[in-house]
C-alpha cells in the first residue's frame, strides 16, 4: 500500500490515513463468502481492520470519503478504521464571529464537531434556516474527533485556546468573556466539556473475550470432542474457560469502574461565568468551551477544564497529575503589553506558562483577590483535550509494549501448526487409500490439529501467573496486568527516581554559608540567632517561599517548609484591616517570634535562640515570582513595614543566582565551595538581594517583569539541604548489583548532588570513574558538539576531550554480556539528553549503554530514555513515587509505582509499601513466575508432539487410543503436573 496521507505529524501519535467508500458488489461477496466459511471469513474480518475494509470498500479521497483506514507509523503500524459522519453548520471554524459565518480560518484554527450529530442541534440559533449551512466531515478516534480542514485538505483536530494564541492577545481579546450567542456557536464545535469513560457492559466484555482466537480455537475443539463424544475432557476445556473468562472480566470491568470513578468524581460541578457584558451567569461545568471566563470561587473547587489564570492567585493541589500533594501556588499571566521594559510577547503554552495554569482535575485549595477583583481563568482546553483527559486517553488507549518472549511464544505456535498440517494431509490420504469413511477421516483429521495445538495452552500458561500474583499481593505489591509478570523476571535493568525513592522525601536543613564583602563566612547551623534577625540573608528566607496557611496550618513546598522552620519566624495571612493598610495588595505578612525566651518552648525539636524586639518588626510580600523549572529560580519583591523603598529576593540554584548577581559581590572562591557541597550529596540553595528605586511604587511592582528584577543583584550566601537516603536502599541496590542487573538513577534534581547519592547508596563503586557528557546545541553557525569531563574536574579546568583510549567504546557488536565488567559510568543532563537525542543519534546507544546518572530530567525525557533503553535490548524497570514519572512507568517493561495517588492508575504495579525492597521482590517472583512459563510451555509442547506421533501411527494401522485412555493422559497427568508445577 502507497504511503497515506500524515495526521497529527511530528506528534507520538502520528499516524497515515487513508479515504475509502463502501462498495456494495465487495459487500455481497463478503456475505457469500461469510456464509461459504461458516462465519470464519466475518472473524477474520473481526480481528484484521486492514483486511475489513479492503474487502469492503474501494480507495477515494479524504474528501469524498465514507470511511478512514488508520495506520501507526510506529514500530507496532498498528491499523484502526472509523466512519466519517457528516453534518450541517453555520460555521466552518469555532474562532469566527457568529454574525459573519463566513468560512475561513482565523488565527490558524478550524473546527471539529461533537460526537453526536444531532447535539446542540435542535431549536438552536446557529442552526435557523436562514443561515447557510456548510457540510462538515469528522470522525472519532480514541476520543479525539478529527475535522475535515479545507484548507489543508486533511484532517485535523482541534485542541483549544493555547492553540498559536499569544499573552498579550489572552489579556486584550479573550478577557472579555463570550456573549451567550458566541458562546453556543462555540459549543456546536467542542461539544459537552466532560471526560466520559464509559464502563462496558458485561455482555460487550463477554463478546469481546469470547472472539479471542484461542477461545475460539477451544470452542473448535470442543464441538469436535463432542461429535467423537469425547466429552469429559471437552467438560474440562469449557470448565477452564469459562472460569479464565470469569477472572478476565472481572479484573477488566474492576479496572473501568476504578477509572471511571477516579474520572467521575467532581467531573461536573455548578461554575459561574463571565459574559461579555460583564454579568455573571451560573452554569454547569459541562457547558463551558475554550474562551469562557470562570470566576474562582474564594474557597476553592475542582478544576473541570485547563484554564490560565488572568487575575489572582490560587493554592492548588496538583496530586491528581504529578503525584505531589504540596500545594502549588499559582499567580496570573503577565502581560506583556503592560511591561514597563516592553518585555516581548510570546505564544502561549501550558507547559511554558504551567505556573499561571490551572490543569483539569486539580484541587483549588484557596483564592486571594487584590482590590476586589474576582479570580478569574479563562477557558483553554476542553474534555479530552486537558491535561487529565490526555492522562485518561493514556489510560484507555495504551501503546502496546513489543515482549519477544510472547512473539518466540506465538512463532513455536505456528511451528506446531505446521506439524499439524502434514499430520492432518498425511491421515487424509492415509485414510482415502485404507477406505476409511468420510465422517471418520473429517473428525480423526481434524483431531489430529487440536493434538498438536492443545487448546489447554492458554489456561496452563496462566496458572504460574496467577499463583506469583497472589504470592506478590501477600508481599504488598498489587498488579493490573498479570501478564506483565513474566517480563519482570527478565528485567536486567531497572531505573529509579531519586526524591523519595532512593532517599527521603524530606530535606533537613544541614547550615548556611554567608557572604559579606565577597567573602564567605564560617558555616554557621542555626539561623535563628537574634544577630541575624534584622539581616537581609534571614529576610530572604523569611520571604522568598510559596507558603501559605490552609485551615491555620502552614504548607507549601518541603524545601520551603524546612527553610522557613529553621528561622522560627510567623507567618500571616493578611486580615481586611492590614490589606486597607496596604494599599489593598497585601496578602501575607512574616514576622519574627516576639516571645520572651522564658515563655517559649523549642517546636518541633529546633533549637532557637529568642529574643524580643524593641519595635514591631514585620515584612510583606507584595509581589511573588512563583519557582520556575526553566529558569531554576524564584522571587519575591517585600517590604519592611515603615520603609520607604522595597526589597527584590531570589532564591534557587547557585550558578543561576550567581550569574544574576554583580560580580564583585560573588566571593571568587564560590565554584570551588558549591562543588565541595555537592560532591558531598548536599542540596545547595542561593540567596541574593536587591534595593528597588524608590521610584518603584505599588501598582507599578503588579506589572513589572521578572527581568526587571532579577539583575544586579547581591549575593547573600548559601542554604545547605541534606537529603538523607532511605535505610533499605544501599542493601537492595548491593542485592540487584549482585544478581548482574544495572541500575541507573533519573532524577530531576542536581547533577553533581545526583552522583553523590549514587556514590553513597553504591550504584556507582568507589574505584569507578564517572564522566560527564555536556552538549551543547548549535549556536551562531557552529555545529553541536560535546564536552566530555571527569565528575570530580570542572569543566573550567583546561581540560581537551577524554581520550577515547579511556572510554573503550566497543563498535556494533556490543552485548550486554561484554559490558557487565565496566569501570566507567556517563552521567548527564536534561538539556545535553535533549541536544544528543537531536544531534548525535548514533552516539545515542553507546551513551544509554553506560550511562548511569540521568540528572535535571523533565517527565517527557524520562520515558524517552526508557525508550532507548530498550532500543538497546535491555528490559527496562522503573521504579519511582508517582511524581512526574507516570510516563516512564508506563512505558517501562516492568513498572512500579511507590505511590497510591490516582496519577499512578496507570502503573502496572503498586507497591503498598514506599521502599525499593519490592524490586527485588517482584524480579524474584517474575523470575519465578517466568520459569514456570517456559517449563509449562515445554511440558505442553512435549506432550503434543508425543501424542501427535502416538496417534498418527495408531491412525496409519486404523486404530487409535480409547476414550478412558484419552482422558487418563490429558486429565490424571497433563493438568494435574500443569496446575501443580507452580
Amino acid at each position: 500500500m502507497e504511503n497515506g496521507e500524515k495526521i497529527n505529524k511530528g506528534q507520538e501519535d502520528e499516524m497515515e490515513i487513508y479515504g475509502y467508500n463502501l462498495c456494495r458488489w465487495k459487500l455481497a461477496l463478503v456475505a457469500v463468502g461469510v456464509v461459504c466459511t461458516g462465519g470464519f471469513l466475518l472473524l477474520l474480518l473481526y480481528w484484521m481492520p486492514k483486511w475489513r475494509v479492503k474487502a469492503t470498500c474501494t480507495r477515494t479521497t479524504l474528501r469524498d470519503c465514507d470511511v478512514v483506514l488508520l495506520r501507526t507509523t510506529d514500530e507496532f503500524k498498528r491499523w484502526f478504521c472509523a466512519k466519517v459522519r457528516v453534518r450541517l453548520c453555520p460555521g466552518t471554524d469555532p474562532f469566527q464571529s457568529p454574525e459573519s459565518m463566513e468560512s475561513k480560518v482565523i488565527n490558524g484554527h478550524t473546527g471539529h464537531l461533537p460526537e453526536s450529530p444531532t447535539e446542540h442541534s435542535e431549536g438552536h440559533p446557529m442552526t435557523n434556516t436562514a443561515i447557510p449551512q456548510n457540510e462538515v466531515h469528522y470522525f472519532v478516534h480514541h476520543s479525539v474527533t478529527y475535522y475535515w480542514n479545507d484548507l489543508h485538505q486533511t484532517f485535523n483536530y482541534l485542541t483549544g485556546l493555547d492553540d498559536r494564541v499569544s499573552c498579550v492577545a489572552i489579556h486584550t481579546e479573550h478577557s472579555k468573556g463570550l456573549s451567550k450567542e458566541r458562546h453556543n456557536y462555540r459549543k456546536l464545535f467542542y461539544g459537552i466539556n466532560e471526560i466520559t469513560v464509559k464502563v462496558p457492559s458485561l455482555f460487550k466484555l463477554l463478546i469481546k473475550e469470547v472472539l479471542n482466537p484461542f477461545y475460539i480455537f477451544q470452542l473448535f475443539s470442543v464441538i469436535l470432542w463432542s461429535t467423537d463424544e469425547y466429552y469429559y475432557y471437552a467438560g474440562a476445556i469449557v470448565l477452564m474457560s469459562v472460569i479464565s473468562i470469569i477472572s478476565s472480566l472481572y479484573t477488566i470491568k474492576k479496572q473501568y469502574i476504578m477509572l471511571h470513578d477516579m474520572v467521575a468524581a467532581h467531573s461536573i460541578v455548578r461554575v459561574t461565568v463571565s459574559r461579555e457584558n460583564k454579568e455573571a451567569e451560573e452554569i454547569l461545568s459541562t457547558d463551558l468551551v475554550p474562551g469562557d471566563i470562570m470566576l474562582i470561587p474564594p474557597n476553592g473547587t475542582i478544576m473541570p477544564c485547563d484554564a490560565v489564570l488572568i487575575s489572582g492567585t490560587c493554592i492548588v493541589n496538583e496530586s491528581m497529575l504529578t503525584g505531589e500533594s504540596v500545594p502549588v501556588t499559582k499567580t496570573n499571566l503577565p502581560d506583556p503589553s503592560t511591561d514597563s521594559r516592553g518585555g516581548e510577547d510570546e505564544i502561549y503554552n501550558t507547559e511554558v506558562h504551567k505556573r499561571h495554569t490551572l490543569f483539569c482535575g486539580t484541587n483549588v485549595i484557596q483564592t486571594r483577590f487584590y482590590a476586589g477583583e474576582p479570580v478569574k481563568a479563562i477557558i483553554v482546553r476542553t474534555g479530552f483535550s486537558t491535561s487529565k483527559g490526555q492522562l485518561i486517553r493514556s489510560i484507555l488507549y495504551p501503546k502496546p509494549t513489543d515482549f519477544k518472549l510472547y512473539r518466540d511464544a506465538y512463532l513455536f505456535l505456528l511451528c506446531l501448526v505446521g506439524v499439524a498440517g502434514v499430520g492432518f494431509l498425511y491421515t487424509v490420504v492415509n485414510s482415502i487409500l485404507k477406505q476409511v469413511p468420510v465422517s471418520i477421516i473429517i473428525i480423526e483429521s481434524l483431531d489430529i490439529i487440536t493434538i498438536t495445538v492443545p487448546p489447554a495452552l492458554p489456561a496452563a500458561m496462566t496458572a504460574g501467573i496467577v499463583y506469583a500474583q497472589r504470592r506478590l499481593r501477600k508481599l504488598g505489591i498489587f498488579c493490573i496486568s498479570p501478564q506483565r509478570i513474566n517480563i519482570c523476571g527478565q528485567l536486567n535493568l531497572v531505573c529509579f527516581d531519586k526524591t523519595g525513592t532512593l532517599t527521603e522525601d524530606g530535606l533537613d536543613l544541614w547550615g548556611i554559608q554567608r557572604v559579606e564583602n565577597a567573602r564567605f563566612l564560617l558555616a554557621e547551623e542555626k539561623a535563628c540567632s537574634e544577630s541575624l534577625v534584622k539581616s537581609q540573608f534571614v529576610a530572604c528566607m523569611a520571604t522568598c517561599h510559596s507558603l501559605t496557611k490552609i485551615d491555620g496550618v502552614i504548607s507549601g513546598d518541603p524545601l520551603d517548609l524546612k527553610m522557613f522552620e529553621a528561622i522560627g519566624w510567623i507567618l500571616e495571612e493578611a486580615t481586611e484591616e492590614e490589606t486597607a493598610l496596604h494599599n489593598k495588595i497585601m496578602p501575607t505578612v512574616v514576622k519574627p517570634p516576639k516571645q520572651p525566651a522564658t515563655e517559649q518552648k523549642p517546636a518541633d525539636g529546633v533549637e532557637m535562640e529568642l529574643f524580643e524586639l524593641q519595635t514591631s518588626y514585620e515584612i510583606g510580600i507584595v509581589r511573588q515570582f512563583p519557582f520556575s523549572s526553566a529558569l531554576q529560580r524564584m522571587a519575591v519583591v517585600a517590604k519592611v513595614l515603615g520603609e520607604k523603598r522595597m526589597d527584590a529576593y531570589v532564591k534557587g540554584a547557585p550558578e543561576v543566582v550567581a550569574s544574576l548577581c554583580r560580580s564583585e559581590t560573588v566571593p571568587s572562591d564560590f565554584a570551588v565551595i558549591l562543588e565541595d557541597y555537592t560532591k558531598q550529596g548536599y542540596r545547595v540553595i542561593a540567596l541574593a538581594h536587591r534595593k528597588l528605586e524608590s521610584k518603584i511604587a505599588w501598582h507599578k511592582v503588579q506589572n513589572i517583569s521578572r527581568d526587571a528584577i532579577e539583575n544586579n543583584m547581591t549575593f547573600l550566601g548559601l542554604i545547605i539541604m541534606q537529603n538523607k537516603l532511605k535505610p533499605e536502599t544501599p542493601a537492595v541496590l548491593e542485592d540487584l548489583r549482585k544478581a548482574n542487573i544495572r541500575m541507573v538513577m533519573v532524577t530531576g534534581d542536581n547533577m553533581l548532588t545526583a552522583i553523590s547519592v549514587a556514590r553513597d547508596c553504591g550504584m556507582i563503586l568507589p574505584h569507578d570513574k564517572v564522566i560527564v557528557a555536556e552538549a551543547l546545541p548549535p549556536k551562531d553557525g557552529q555545529a553541536a558538539k560535546i564536552n566530555w569531563h571527569y565528575a570530580d574536574t570542572m569543566p573550567r579546568s583546561n581540560l581537551n576531550a577524554i581520550n577515547q583510549e579511556v572510554i573503550p567504546m566497543k563498535s556494533e557488536n556490543d552485548s550486554l554480556e561484554e559490558n557487565q565488567g565496566i569501570d566507567y559510568h556517563f552521567a548527564m543532563n536534561g538539556k545535553s539528553f535533549a541536544v544528543i537525542l537531536e544531534h548525535f543519534q548514533d552516539l545515542l546507544p553507546k551513551l544509554v549503554l553506560h550511562g548511569t546518572v540521568f540528572a535535571r530530567m523533565a517527565p517527557d525525557q524520562k520515558t524517552q530514555l526508557v525508550e532507548e533503553l530498550q532500543n538497546v535490548d535491555y528490559y527496562v524497570g522503573m521504579c519511582g513515587d508517582g511524581a512526574n514519572d507516570c510516563g516512564a512507568l508506563k512505558r517501562a517493561h516492568g513498572g512500579i509505582s511507590l505511590s497510591e495517588l490516582e496519577a499512578s492508575v496507570a502503573s502496572p504495579f503498586t507497591s503498598r509499601t514506599p521502599s525499593i525492597a519490592c524490586v527485588p521482590n517482584l524480579i524474584r517472583e517474575g523470575r519465578a513466575a517466568l520459569i514456570t512459563s517456559f517449563c509449562v510451555f515445554k511440558f505442553m509442547a512435549l506432550y503434543s508432539i508425543i501424542q501427535y506421533f502416538t496417534v498418527t501411527l495408531l491412525y496409519s494401522i486404523l486404530s487409535n487410543l480409547g476414550d478412558s485412555q484419552f482422558l487418563f493422559i490429558d486429565l490424571a497427568i497433563i493438568l494435574v503436573v500443569v496446575f501443580t508445577m507452580s
